[in-house]
């Protein structure tokens, strides 16, 4: 049962950052990217710090961690945000989503040479079959993509980012909570943008019409998704591991495309809902594990019922 809430856990928080590519778009009506991203790094810290502190979850930093916790931020949200924020302007966000939906090809290989994660051969099939999948979610009925390069670039710059934060994540994770974790990046981070804001949109700050219209796209990506999401995701990265994890990634062009279609009447072809159909299977075909971990796991089990221990 605990199993099957960090899977719905993990699903929810695809959901939230599905929805942010969406959000991006409406909040892009008031704020530039790099201010969008220090309001929201700052409001997603201040509430995470006032529940720690108030849960006493936080959990001291150690000198030996610091520079960890540094290259974190460093990855995401510093060089993951920059890349999306700036990539969103010139992608749809459907293409936007399938551009964040490579990251699960990429976090596989370092975290099976990094952090020794097991991988076989139904996984990787599963990665295959999920991210055709993809292409179909995001390709028009003539098979083709219309994307600015552009665009796709500065993506590519967000999947480097997330790459590298899966890592980093996975390491902290072992000692530290996921409140701890996400309070701190987020701070980190919010101070990594600031300069960023001060020399490139300093002009545009005392223009913000601070409109009730602003507020809501921006509290949304500051508490669902920079803050909630995180939360689930990192705790689904300490249970499930960085690779599992990261493949629910791929969910996220399928409910990116499902509400453009609802919200900004994008359309949605026959070919896109098979894709989705093979994005979850994909994605349940890349979850099973090796029988001989099970096998040995059921014989620990057993001989604990056994010893009554």
């Amino acid at each position: 049962m605990k199993k099957f809430l960090v899977y719905v856990g993990v699903v929810v928080a695809m959901i939230f950052w599905s929805l942010s590519f969406i959000w991006y778009k409406d909040i892009y009506k008031f704020l530039s990217p790099f201010t969008t991203i220090l309001f929201r790094l700052t409001i997603s810290g201040l509430i995470l710090f006032f529940i720690s502190f108030i849960t006493r979850q936080l959990q001291p930093v150690k000198k030996k961690d610091l520079k960890l916790f540094f290259l974190l931020a460093l990855s995401e949200p510093f060089l993951y945000f920059i890349g999306e924020s700036l990539g969103i302007q010139y992608v749809t966000p459907t293409v936007a989503a399938v551009m964040v939906s490579l990251i699960p090809l990429f976090v596989p290989i370092f975290a099976f040479f990094i952090l020794k994660e097991q991988i076989i051969k139904k996984n990787i099939v599963g990665i295959i079959i999920s991210f055709a999948g993809v292409l179909l979610v995001i390709l028009n009925k003539d098979l083709q993509i219309i994307a600015s390069t552009k665009g796709i670039m500065l993506m590519s710059v967000a999947v480097v980012g997330a790459v590298a934060y899966s890592i980093f994540l996975r390491k902290l994770a072992r000692e530290y909570n996921p409140i701890t974790l996400i309070a701190w990046q987020n701070s980190i981070g919010a101070v990594l943008f600031l300069p960023l804001v001060l020399i490139f949109e300093h002009n545009e700050l005392s223009t913000i019409n601070f409109s009730s219209a602003m507020w809501i796209p921006l509290l949304n990506l500051s508490v669902f998704a920079s803050s909630i999401a995180f939360l689930l995701y990192t705790y689904g990265v300490q249970t499930l591991g960085a690779f599992r994890a990261n493949i629910f990634t791929n969910i996220i062009p399928v409910f990116t495309a499902v509400f453009s279609f609802f919200m900004m009447n994008e359309r949605l072809l026959l070919q896109n809902i098979i894709g989705i159909i093979l994005v979850v299977a994909g994605l349940v075909l890349s979850q099973l594990k090796p029988m001989k971990v099970m096998r040995k796991r059921k014989v620990i089990t057993y001989e604990s019922e056994v010893s009554g221990t």
